[in-house]
């Protein structure tokens, strides 16, 4: 009855942890445990000491990095954030979803261009996404994951699936690179 939600990053500025700072307080229930790994801005490695420490249980702060528990969370929670104000490439969210972690992330740059926002209604899409660097937007975002992952399993496990079997390889994207460049090519 409880979902683990990730975040693993260098603690700075344009990872989007004043968003994530913001919304702590709101999202902590008794069904919602916090992990998170990184090293970074002392202001965000305190913030998330105080944060382990006022939600004693529910709520882990690592402040290190470390590869076999990065892994570890990758592969033990069930969504991942990344709320980056920028990001142009972005391999969290891909690490996330071969590992089956759903992506809860902001709409810029390759985060937009490998999460597509999940529809309730087509039961589509591969995560939670908003537009806007607002707090009440990764609020929402979260918000709509929870209540998929507790009020609709079936979808939210689809979803998971849709995740793990995503192909993210090179062969495709160098395939995609290669027709867009013979799609330019001047035909006599």
């Amino acid at each position: 009855h409880k979902m683990v939600i990730g975040l693993i990053s260098r603690l700075t500025n344009q990872k989007g942890l004043d968003l994530v700072n913001d919304v702590i307080p709101g999202i902590m229930d008794e069904h919602t445990q916090v992990v998170v790994l990184g090293t970074g801005d002392s202001q965000y490695e305190n913030t998330f000491r105080y944060y382990e420490n006022k939600y004693k249980g529910n709520f882990c702060a690592y402040i290190a990095y470390n590869e076999n528990v990065a892994h570890n969370i990758y592969a033990g929670c069930d969504a991942l954030l990344v709320p980056s104000r920028f990001e142009p490439c972005g391999l969290t969210q891909l690490i996330a979803m071969r590992y089956g972690a759903v992506p809860i992330v902001r709409e810029t740059g390759g985060l937009k261009d490998t999460v597509q926002p999940y529809n309730m209604f087509e039961n589509t899409g591969n995560g939670f996404t908003f537009d806007r660097y607002e707090s009440g937007l990764l609020y929402d975002a979260i918000n709509r994951a929870k209540t998929l992952y507790f009020e609709n399993r079936k979808s939210w496990d689809d979803m998971v699936i849709r995740d793990m079997n995503k192909d993210v390889s090179w062969e495709k994207s160098a395939k995609q690179y290669k027709d867009m460049y013979v799609g330019l090519t001047p035909r006599d």
